[in-house]
C-alpha cells in the first residue's frame, strides 16, 4: 500500500507541477514530426498553454531550429511557442520523431555532391513558375508554400548563387524527416544519405516514411542493393513515368554506390 501510495503521489505531482508555455501564434500547427514537411495532427490557438516533454532540432522557422514536442505527442515550431529563452528548455528527444532510431548526431547537412545533383535534376527557376505536374516551384525546386512564394526571404528572380541558398535552407529538413524513419542500426556513408535526402526531397517525406526503401534498410539489408533495387520504382508523377525522373534515380544510385569512408548515419 505504501508502495501504491508513493507512485500514486509522483505521477500526481508530476501533473501538477508540468511547466507549460503559452502560445504566441494566432493558429499553430502541431505536426507529427520535427518539420514543415510532416503531416498536421492539431492546432493550437493564440494563449493556449502546451506542455513540452523534450525538444529536438527540425526545419528553421524564422531562424529558430528548435521544435518542441508536446503533451499530445505532436510536434509545434517553438518560434510560436513563448518559454523565455533562445534555447532548450528541457530534454533533447530520443529521436527526430519519424518513428526511427536517430539520436540527432547524424549529418545535418548533405555534401556538395548531394546538393548538386539536387540543383541539377530540380533545374533553375529564377522565378515562381509551375513544374511538369503544375505545382508552383522556385529556384532548385523550392515548393511554394504560399501565393507567388511569398515565404521566400530572397529577391525574385533569384540568382544560381540565392538559388543554392534557398536549396540549403531547404534540404536539412528532408534529411531530418529521413533520419526520423531510419533506425540506429542503418549505416549510411556521406553519399548514400545525400542519394536518399535527394530521393526525399523529390518524393516527399510521407512517401518515404511508407516506402518498402525504409522498411528493407531498417530491416538490415545491404544498403547497395536496397537501393538499387528499390530507388528506380519512383519514376512516375502525375501517374505518368518521367524520363527525368528515370535518369534521377539512376544519378542518384550512382552516387549511393560511390565508395566514401565518412559516415553520415546514424553518426556524423
Amino acid at each position: 500500500m505504501k508502495l501504491f501510495s508513493l507512485a500514486l503521489f509522483t505521477a500526481l505531482s508530476a501533473t501538477s507541477f508540468a511547466k507549460t508555455y503559452p502560445v504566441t501564434g494566432n493558429t499553430v500547427n502541431c505536426r507529427s514530426g520535427p518539420g514543415t514537411s510532416y503531416g498536421v495532427k492539431k492546432s493550437y490557438q493564440k494563449g493556449q498553454s502546451v506542455s513540452i516533454s523534450c525538444q529536438t532540432s527540425g526545419t528553421s522557422v524564422s531562424g529558430n531550429n528548435i521544435w518542441d514536442k508536446t503533451s499530445d505527442g505532436c510536434y509545434v515550431a517553438d518560434y510560436y511557442i513563448k518559454t523565455g529563452v533562445n534555447g532548450y528548455v528541457t530534454t533533447k528527444c530520443g529521436s527526430t520523431g519519424g518513428g526511427g532510431g536517430s539520436s540527432g548526431s547524424y549529418c545535418k547537412k548533405i555534401n556538395t555532391a548531394g546538393v548538386n545533383l539536387v540543383a541539377q535534376w530540380e533545374g533553375f527557376v529564377p522565378s515562381p513558375k509551375p513544374d511538369p505536374i503544375g505545382l508552383p516551384t522556385v529556384g532548385y525546386g523550392h515548393l511554394c508554400q504560399k501565393k507567388n512564394c511569398a515565404e521566400v526571404k530572397y529577391k525574385f528572380p533569384l540568382s544560381q548563387t540565392t538559388a543554392k541558398q534557398l536549396l540549403s535552407d531547404d534540404l536539412p529538413k528532408y534529411t531530418a524527416c529521413l533520419a526520423g524513419y531510419l533506425n540506429s542500426k542503418v549505416k549510411l556513408n556521406d553519399n548514400q544519405l545525400a542519394a536518399l535526402t535527394s530521393w526525399t526531397f523529390n518524393v516527399g517525406c510521407g512517401n518515404v516514411k511508407t516506402s518498402t526503401l525504409i522498411k528493407r534498410l531498417n530491416k538490415g539489408d545491404n544498403p547497395n542493393t536496397v537501393a538499387s533495387q528499390e530507388l528506380p520504382n519512383w519514376r512516375k508523377a502525375g501517374g505518368q513515368v518521367m524520363q527525368g525522373l528515370v535518369n534521377r534515380r539512376k544519378a542518384e544510385i550512382k552516387l549511393f554506390k560511390t565508395a566514401s569512408s565518412k559516415q553520415a548515419y546514424p553518426k556524423c
